[in-house]
Order: C-alpha cells, then structure tokens, then sequence
C-alpha cells in the first residue's frame, strides 16, 4: 500500500509532509507535490502533516480522487526528489479547498 497526494494539494504545496518521511519518497513539481508509490513505506506519517488535508491512504481514497494514484506513480518518475521544506507559494491559503484544481497542475 502507498500513500497518495491529492488535488487539493495543486498550487497549495505545503511540503510539511517532506520532512517527516523515512524513506524520501516525495518528488516536487512546480506546484504540485508527489509521493512515488514504490518508495512508500505506509509509515503514515506524511498524512496528518499535511495542513489541506491532500495525503491520503491509496485504500482511503476520496471519491473522485481515484486517478491520483496513478498521476502520482508516473510524475515521480520525471520530478526531483525533495527532502527539505522550501518556500510554500505566496498564495497558498487561497487555493486551499478551491475545487477542479487539476486543470492547474504544471508539470
């Protein structure tokens, strides 16, 4: 089982979920952040790091939120790991809970 950054997580990018994970498994996009599904542990501690509530067991997934397991096993094969807490986007709290944020994902 893995762990799995959702939606709400576009353009939020928190990153406080990076720094606790064991096993470096989160990869950073330009505004997205992803966990590689083969690196997961299911330690569970990324989960309640994350202050928009995006981290979520692949078992526990949101309905309508099935595909992001699989956009997160493929960004992580292109995107750099990230092991350190960098700077959260200056507009962060305003696309907290912000609905059909996929469209603005960049990769």
């Amino acid at each position: 089982m893995t762990f799995v950054v959702t939606e709400n997580c576009i353009r939020c990018k928190y990153m406080d979920c990076v720094e606790v994970c064991p096993v470096d498994c989160f990869h950073e996009g330009p505004n997205f952040l992803v966990i590689d599904p083969e690196e997961c542990i299911d330690c569970t501690l990324c989960e309640p790091e994350c202050p928009v509530e995006a981290i979520f067991s692949e078992e526990d997934l949101p309905e309508g939120q099935e595909h992001f397991l699989e956009l997160n096993k493929e960004l992580s094969e292109g995107w750099p790991v990230i092991t350190e807490v960098g700077d959260v986007p200056e507009d962060a709290k305003d696309w907290d809970g912000v609905p059909d944020k996929l469209q603005y994902l960049e990769r």
